[in-house]
């Protein structure tokens, strides 16, 4: 798949309901969107309501006065709103489901630096989590999503090519949601400690 760059006259074309753009925008969006909802083990109704979910609120954000200030970054904004409907629907699962002990499992999330960087508590523990990663991994990760280095710089550094960076960053990746998850996990149960005592 090509990556598509975004810009403001694209932002405002869609904002403006021209039907080309609009019809690129879902040709673009709906293979990404499908890949990153299937991959949470969800039913095909599932999938097709989250993702229309996701396109409505994209399309009232765009609507909004000043709702996209970054067009260039346009395709995180949509990957962050599809994070958001995906994280209320798991909220709103669990309010509907008898918690079980079996359940402190977390659900699997692909890696959204962009999304966890949201608070400033979030940003702390994501600083926190890097510290704790062997520096090599700390430092591709930085590199690609907190400083957005161009991917050809990075393998130029590190002397790899693009298929192995992939795997190098695919290993980091899961380091860090390897000690996310552990940190998740000591916090619930600090949290229903505290409640039992």
């Amino acid at each position: 798949m090509e990556f598509f760059t975004f810009d403001g006259a694209y932002v405002e074309r869609l904002r403006a309901g021209d039907p080309s753009t609009e019809q690129h925008f879902v040709a673009y969006f709906d293979q990404l969107l499908r890949i990153k909802l299937r991959s949470r083990t969800l039913s095909s109704d599932k999938v097709e309501d989250l993702r229309q979910e996701t396109y409505i609120r994209v399309i009232a954000c765009l609507r909004k006065d000043g709702g996209i200030r970054q067009p260039e970054r346009f395709g995180a904004f949509v990957n962050s709103i599809c994070n958001n409907v995906l994280l209320e629907y798991y909220r709103s699962s669990a309010r509907n489901q008898p918690m079980e002990d079996s359940h402190m499992d977390i659900p699997d999330k692909v890696l959204d630096l962009e999304g966890m960087l949201v608070t400033k508590q979030s940003c702390e523990q994501v600083r926190r989590i890097l510290d704790g990663l062997p520096r090599r991994d700390r430092e591709l990760l930085r590199a690609i999503f907190l400083e957005e280095k161009e991917k050809d710089v990075i393998c130029q550094e590190l002397g790899v090519d693009r298929e192995y960076l992939r795997v190098l960053v695919h290993r980091a990746k899961d380091k860090f949601k390897a000690l996310y998850e552990k940190g998740q996990i000591g916090m619930a149960r600090r949290a229903t400690g505290s409640v039992h005592q």
